[in-house]
């Protein structure tokens, strides 16, 4: 059975949509915001369960997941792009990655 979702945002002040499949550089997701369709053409590969950037963010932000700062960006991510431990530091545990 095709999925026609393939990318979940939880809360609508999420700034990373997480992937429900793996997903591929070049695609173009459709994910719901609150009723309203936002298109993100991913940059990189996206592992199944994992984050992608829902816009560009600057080092030193709070990257947002179920409405709540799941951590901070190390570096500059762009819109579409993996938000792994590469550039993101968690905020669950004093000094792990995420």
């Amino acid at each position: 059975m095709h999925r026609t979702t393939k990318a979940i945002v939880i809360h609508e002040k999420d700034t990373v949509a997480t992937a429900l499949e793996s997903l591929h550089a070049g695609d173009t997701i459709s994910v719901e915001i609150q009723n309203h369709t936002k298109k993100i053409t991913l940059l990189t590969e996206i592992p199944a369960g994992h984050k992608f950037a829902l816009s560009d963010m600057e080092a030193g932000i709070d990257v947002i997941k179920y409405g709540e700062p799941v951590g901070q960006s190390t570096a500059k991510i762009a819109r579409g792009e993996h938000v792994h431990r590469h550039n993101l530091v968690s905020r669950t545990k004093q000094g792990s990655e995420q």
